[in-house]
């Protein structure tokens, strides 16, 4: 183990806080105001803390496990964790909960008026990803966007005091095609831990089999269907992105990151053919800057 891997397994909260800086998207921004980072942040950890739960992608050494009451014969249980995890999450509102994260997310909470339910989507997202590997059609896996990506859009629209029903109605579209391209630059990766996020009716229009996404490198079939997943990912973001324009000053610039990062993801799966077998294809800064840019002219 690395000396940083060492640190993570001794401090599961900076391990996970960490991880922000490999997202497709600004997480809390330098830009931010000091309270809006903080919260934003909290709600990061949150989110990446049930993410790795889920994934089975916590630090070495069980302190995750530890911290939320589950007994070192059950830590390797997804299930008995998330279900830890979400009695340590009810803590949040109405006690003291065990896990550091949510003790840092317990003061956003309360400032911001923050309700459960999206919280608890992330967590149902998670029970279901140890529950289903695979889905039948496009409605299918936007059932499933609607749990594990769309509450992380609610809950930034709801820490910064900007909720409406149509800025709720775009950031579900942004969320969801943001969860869509990275499911598409992870095929390989989620492929390796049984998970077929491609949906099965695309994949047979396309001629495309399970064992084709297990080649080192993607024939036409598979790019075909890339490509076709990727143009409803580009079609979600387009109708999303007016939500940058109804909001002003820094949280326009935010809005504006996340729509480029999902704009520049698309452009370097484009880049590559879309032939993502390889490894998940990655934007690059300059591409990223051009990209927000051009959302916030409202040229997108």
């Amino acid at each position: 183990m690395t000396g940083t891997g060492t640190a993570r397994a001794l401090d599961p909260e900076r391990g996970t806080l960490d991880k922000a800086a490999g997202e497709n998207f600004p997480v809390a921004p330098f830009f931010l105001p000091r309270a809006w980072r903080t919260d934003l942040m909290a709600v990061y950890g949150f989110a990446r803390l049930v993410d790795d739960i889920g994934d089975g992608d916590l630090a070495p050494g069980g302190a995750d496990a530890r911290l939320l009451g589950v007994s070192p014969r059950e830590a390797g249980d997804r299930l008995v964790l998330l279900d830890a995890f979400e009695a340590d999450l009810r803590r949040v509102f109405d006690g003291t909960p065990r896990h550091p994260l949510l003790r840092r997310l317990q003061p956003t909470v309360r400032r911001c008026s923050l309700t459960p339910e999206p919280f608890l989507g992330l967590i149902a997202a998670n029970r279901q990803d140890q529950l289903v590997g695979r889905y039948e059609t496009y409605d299918d896996l936007l059932a499933y966007c609607e749990l594990s990506a769309n509450p992380v859009g609610r809950l930034v629209l709801a820490v910064t005091g900007t909720s409406t029903p149509e800025r709720i109605r775009r950031s579900d579209l942004i969320c969801t095609a943001l969860q869509i391209v990275e499911h598409l630059q992870d095929v390989a990766e989620d492929l390796g831990r049984d998970r077929v996020y491609l949906p099965a009716a695309d994949m047979k229009r396309f001629h495309v089999e399970e064992a084709d996404l297990a080649a080192k490198t993607a024939g036409a079939p598979v790019r075909a269907l890339i490509a076709h997943e990727a143009q409803r990912a580009r079609n979600l973001l387009n109708e999303g992105a007016p939500l940058v324009g109804s909001v002003h000053g820094r949280l326009k610039l935010l809005l504006a990151g996340f729509v480029a990062g999902g704009r520049a993801a698309l452009h370097a799966i484009a880049a590559a053919d879309y032939d993502v077998l390889p490894g998940p294809p990655k934007p690059g800064k300059v591409r990223l800057l051009r990209e927000v840019g051009v959302t916030l002219r409202g040229e997108g």
